[in-house]
């Protein structure tokens, strides 16, 4: 099951309604992006986080509990990845994935049940 990787950490401090939209993101060692799109909705909540030059300017998805932390003040969101194991998830084409429930299964479970630090599980 990994439904609860599309919900916010109850110790994250986020807001229902809250607009993300440019926050920067944080991975444990560095910056990985902006936010550009994301969703509230409980169950299915996520970021679309803009790489910029990082990796090439691709996008990527990050379920919401990779949240640890919103700073409201310095527009910052911390996540509990680094940055390979973001680089290293399956690859994320908003046209294509966005609505594709194959996509979140197959993310929710590289994310979710079995790697509780990231990346695949051992």
């Amino acid at each position: 099951m990994t439904e609860h990787v599309w919900s916010y950490q109850p110790t994250a401090g986020h807001l229902a309604g809250t607009d993300l939209t440019g926050y920067k993101v944080e991975a444990t060692d560095g910056s990985i992006g902006k936010v550009d799109k994301h969703s509230d909705e409980v169950g299915d909540a996520y970021l679309v986080v803009d790489t910029g030059v990082w990796i090439f300017g691709k996008e990527v998805l990050l379920p919401a509990s990779t949240v640890v932390s919103i700073d409201p003040e310095d527009k910052k969101i911390f996540v509990d990845r680094t940055k390979e194991q973001i680089k290293s998830a399956p690859e994320f084409h908003r046209d294509k994935h966005l609505g594709d429930t194959g996509y979140r299964e197959e993310l929710g479970t590289y994310y979710g049940v079995g790697a509780p630090f990231g990346g695949r599980p051992a």
